[in-house]
């Protein structure tokens, strides 16, 4: 495809591509400026672009009573949120391993999210948003770890038995969420796992399974057999060879995966709703603000719920945005 050269396209190529950016984020930054405002002008027939804002409606969410060093305690976190950010962007850039820098980042938010609670009085969306973490990292991780390995082998191996693996799982992925929920529900109750974080993790892994094991199919089959027979030839195992030569090469492809599992798996309603009660995720908790009333319901902490919902995703996406494009394109090739 060639480039376009002539002044009064690009221009016209740069207004219609703002075009698409202003619509795609102009419903975020409506609901981020109601989440700044007061009930009062959140709700006003004319809409508000000038008023004075609070962070009321955040308050509100995540905590049960403002502390007295309430702004410090929300600079300190904005400045460890930036560091982090700014250090998962550079990571290539710095004399360490990307691998670890990125694991550390991981271990610093989750010890930060878990240390809240010491500080703040927190209300139950807080509380939500743990589960959200500990369960979308159990899930993410188990089903990149699974599929990983059985996406290597059906990449690798031709036989009919593969092409009936691969037709089997997608069939169970497509099936409604209904279709298979009375028996985990069964089996939660006759096992004593109900209302588990186990439980939780482990369905949502069988459910998303089949997705991972298809795109990280695709990812391996871009990587050449050779490299890995040559490292046989030198004397590693055929573990060995996937584990050292394979998943750095097919890399990209795995960190593309785990983000659309993860939003997969962050955005479960019907299954998290039904198979847990206390240990249920932010998705589920947003459904209480949208349709709440009281002191759950107006327009600005809706508006503040649903921002601090989408933060960790947008984080992460910001940290490893080269690889997912990276591993995108890959895929793209390949098919």
């Amino acid at each position: 495809m060639r480039p376009i050269t002539h002044r009064l396209g690009r221009v016209l190529l740069h207004i219609a591509l703002s075009a698409v950016v202003l619509y795609s984020t102009l419903p975020f930054m409506w609901t981020f400026i109601n989440s700044i405002k007061t009930k009062r002008d959140a709700n006003s027939r004319v809409p508000k672009f000038i008023f004075d804002p609070t962070i009321e409606s955040y308050s509100a969410v995540l905590m049960k009573k403002a502390p007295e060093n309430g702004l410090q305690i929300g600079l300190g976190l904005i400045a460890i949120l930036a560091m982090l950010v700014l250090l998962g962007l550079f990571a290539k850039r710095l004399p360490v391993r990307t691998g670890y820098i990125y694991w550390g980042i991981a271990g610093i938010l989750l010890l930060v999210a878990w240390r809240i609670p010491t500080l703040v009085k927190t209300t139950g969306f807080y509380d939500k948003f743990l589960n959200t973490i500990i369960i979308a990292s159990g899930a993410v991780v188990i089903s990149i770890v699974i599929g990983s390995m059985a996406g290597y082998g059906l990449a690798r191996y031709t036989g009919i038995s593969g092409v009936v693996i691969l037709l089997a799982a997608i069939a169970f992925r497509s099936l409604p969420r209904m279709g298979y929920i009375l028996p985990y529900f069964q089996a939660s109750q006759n096992t004593g796992l109900k209302d588990s974080y186990l439980l939780v993790i482990i369905v949502l892994v069988a459910v998303n399974q089949p997705f991972t094991i298809w795109m990280l199919r695709a990812f391996f089959m871009t990587v050449p057999r050779e490299i890995e027979e040559a490292a046989m030839v030198d004397g590693a195992t055929r573990f060995g060879a996937f584990r050292r030569v394979v998943i750095p090469v097919a890399w990209p492809g795995i960190v593309a995966t785990s983000l659309f599992t993860l939003l997969v798996v962050y955005h479960e309603f019907i299954l998290i709703f039904i198979l847990a009660q206390t240990k249920q995720t932010i998705t589920v908790a947003m459904a209480a603000f949208l349709g709440g009333v009281g002191d759950q319901g107006g327009i600005p902490l809706q508006s503040a719920a649903a921002i601090i919902s989408v933060i960790p995703i947008i984080l992460i996406v910001l940290i490893f945005q080269k690889q997912f494009v990276k591993g995108i394109g890959v895929g793209a090739v390949k098919g």
